[in-house]
């Protein structure tokens, strides 16, 4: 589904790895090794300096960046929603496109696990945790099928985080959709993952089958990471 080619950027030292359709790819690794930085290659909020990154096989500066977003949505760390209600933010992208139909919410708001009644709610009068769903939800409005997560729930209390995680486990299976998530949080890595990508000092240096590269680390850096 995607794949990257001897690709650098800032911190990123020539990377190669690629993750299949219906993947769960977990990226982590202590804090500056260049994690977020690789998911923004994903969709283009950034470019590499060199290398060359693959979407479905096709050279990823092949489609346009709208396009691109629609197929590979992006779901940051802050909800980051617009202001307006509800509503208003889950329209959004498909109305750029006339893609919104009449009652689409309801699908929308179901596939978060959120009450149809907070439709016309305000943003700003939610919680975090149902920010943090609508603005999965306004993600999954452009039908995308890869999902990019940037520690979604690092910023969420431990129960509404766990919520999430089940509410992305659902939607991966019932939509066959591939996710690339970076997490600092190692049960987080063993709980969501299929295949795990240790990142450090810019590099991936192990990547493996999940959880059994973290009960069995090939190398002495990840070895060491698990030690803590």
């Amino acid at each position: 589904m995607i794949e990257f080619k001897n690709v650098s950027y800032g911190p990123l030292k020539n990377i190669s790895l690629s993750v299949d359709k219906q993947e769960i790819a977990i990226l982590f690794g202590p804090s500056g090794s260049g994690k977020s930085t690789l998911l923004y290659l994903f969709n283009r909020l950034i470019d590499p300096e060199q290398g060359e990154i693959f979407y479905k096989g096709k050279p990823i500066d092949d489609f346009s960046i709208t396009g691109l977003r629609q197929n590979v949505g992006l779901l940051l760390q802050s909800p980051n929603l617009f202001p307006g209600s509800v509503l208003d933010n889950l329209k959004y992208g498909p109305s750029l496109t006339g893609s919104w139909k009449e009652g689409d919410e309801k699908r929308l708001l179901e596939y978060v696990q959120l009450p149809q009644d907070l439709r016309d709610r305000d943003v700003d009068h939610l919680s975090g945790g149902q920010q943090q769903r609508v603005s999965l939800a306004r993600t999954l409005a452009n039908e995308p099928e890869v999902l990019l997560l940037d520690e979604p729930t690092s910023a969420l209390d431990n129960n509404t985080a766990e919520e999430i995680e089940i509410v992305l486990k659902e939607l991966i299976e019932e939509k066959g959709l591939t996710m690339v998530m970076v997490t600092h949080q190692l049960d987080q890595v063993r709980r969501m993952g299929t295949k795990g990508m240790f990142m450090n000092e810019g590099t991936i240096q192990e990547t493996g089958g999940l959880p059994g590269m973290l009960d069995n680390p090939e190398t002495l850096e990840l070895k060491e990471y698990l030690e803590g």
